[in-house]
C-alpha cells in the first residue's frame, strides 16, 4: 500500500494517512507536514532519508545563503522547524516518536534521526498545533493595531522553553524604536552589498514562476507586473533606504516584537531554535495570530550584540519576530516530498 501524497503540498488531507500501511508509507506521508515549515528565503534547505521505521534529516548545504547566512545558522534553524513539524505530525497520528540529534559526529550534515516509536493516546493540544501547520504562513503584510492576548504571549514563552529556547518581548516605546532602528540599519547594510543583492535576487520570483521555492512577488503584496521585474530590480539597485524606512515602520507599528534566542550559539542551539520557532508559530496560528521575520539585526554581526543589549537578555538572539492580526495571505510554494528524499 502506498501513501497518498498531495499534488500540492498545501492541500494535504489528514484523512489520507495510511494507517494500515507500512512504516515507510507513514513516514512519507508525515514528511508532507515537515516540508511546510518556514525557511530563510523559503530556501527549504532540508533532505530526508527514510529507512524502515525511521527517517534521517540532513542539511542541504547546496541551498545555503553564503552571504546572508555564512555559518549556516539560519539553514539549521530552518531544518529544526521542519523537524518539529514532523514530530508534531507523528504525535497527532498517535506515535510518540524517538529523536536522536546529531547521531553521527563524523557527518555534520546529519542533523537528526527520528523513529516512529511506540503508539500513544491522542494529544488534544498537539492536535491543535498539527491542524495549524497548513494554516501557517509568513505574513509580510502590515498587521492590525489590535493587541495580541496576554495569555497567548505567555503560551508562546512556554513553547520556546519546551524546546530549550527563550522568547523575550520588546517592551516599551524606547526599546521598540531602538530595535526598529537596528532593523533599518540592517537593511541599509545588507542592500549596500552587491553580493547580498545578487544572492537575494536568486530567490525572488515572479508571481507566474513555476519554481517550488523562493519568494514570489505576491508574498510581499506585489502584482504580476511588479513581481516580474523583481529579480532584476533587486540585483541592480541599492534599495536599502526605501526598505529601511518601510521595515522600520512595520517594526514600530507591529503589536508585538519578540526575540527568540538560545543559551548557546552552536549547531545544537540552532536546531533547538528552529524547533522552538515552529512551535511558537503554530501556537500563534491556533489563535489566528500571524507572524513574520525581521532578522536583519541578527544577520549583520555587529548589530546582533546591539540587539542583545537593547532587549537586556543573556544568551544569543536567533530570530526577530513580529506578531499580530491581519488578513489572510497565500502560501509560498513548497517542493514535493519526492524532491527532498535521498
Amino acid at each position: 500500500m502506498n501513501a497518498t501524497l498531495a499534488p500540492d503540498p498545501w492541500t494535504i488531507n489528514a484523512d489520507d494517512f495510511p494507517a494500515m500501511g507500512s512504516s515507510t508509507d507513514k513516514l512519507h506521508f508525515l514528511l508532507q507536514y515537515a516540508v511546510l515549515a518556514p525557511s530563510s528565503h523559503n530556501s527549504q534547505p532540508w533532505l530526508f532519508r527514510v529507512r524502515g521505521d525511521e527517517v534521517e534529516l540532513y542539511a542541504d548545504r547546496t541551498r545555503a545563503l553564503r552571504v546572508a547566512d555564512p555559518e549556516d545558522r539560519e539553514l539549521i534553524i530552518s531544518c529544526g522547524a521542519a523537524l518539529c513539524h514532523l514530530r508534531i505530525a507523528m504525535r497527532h497520528f498517535g506515535y510518540l516518536g524517538q529523536m536522536e540529534l546529531f547521531p553521527d559526529l563524523g557527518d555534520p550534515d546529519l542533523l537528526a534521526r527520528v523513529r516512529l516509536g511506540a503508539q500513544t493516546e491522542h494529544d488534544a493540544e498537539q492536535s491543535l498545533m498539527f491542524h495549524a501547520i497548513a494554516k501557517r504562513r509568513t505574513n509580510r503584510l502590515p498587521f492590525a493595531r489590535d493587541p495580541v492576548p496576554a495569555a497567548l504571549l505567555l503560551a508562546l514563552e512556554r513553547e520556546a522553553y519546551e524546546e530549550s529556547g527563550w522568547l523575550c518581548y520588546v517592551r516599551g516605546e524606547e526599546a521598540r524604536c531602538e530595535v526598529a532602528d537596528l532593523v533599518a540599519e540592517g537593511d541599509r547594510t545588507q542592500w549596500a552589498d552587491k553580493k547580498f543583492r545578487l544572492e537575494l535576487s536568486a530567490w525572488v520570483h515572479s508571481n507566474q514562476s513555476t519554481s517550488r521555492d523562493g519568494i514570489p512577488g505576491y508574498a510581499e503584496g506585489r502584482g504580476t507586473l511588479l513581481s516580474a521585474a523583481g529579480p532584476l530590480v533587486v540585483r541592480t539597485f541599492d534599495l536599502g533606504e526605501g526598505r529601511a524606512a518601510r521595515d522600520r515602520d512595520i517594526a514600530v507599528h507591529s503589536p508585538v516584537l519578540a526575540v527568540l534566542g538560545t543559551n548557546d550559539d552552536t549547531p545544537c542551539g540552532w536546531l533547538a531554535a528552529g524547533q522552538a520557532l515552529a512551535r511558537i508559530l503554530l501556537r500563534a496560528r491556533v489563535e489566528d495570530v500571524w507572524a513574520s521575520f525581521l532578522n536583519q539585526p541578527i544577520e549583520v554581526p555587529e548589530l546582533r550584540s546591539k540587539l542583545s543589549h537593547t532587549i537586556g537578555h543573556g544568551g544569543y538572539p536567533q530570530i526577530l519576530l513580529r506578531f499580530g492580526f491581519g488578513r489572510d495571505v497565500k502560501p509560498t510554494p513548497r517542493r514535493l516530498v519526492d524532491e527532498v528524499l535521498i
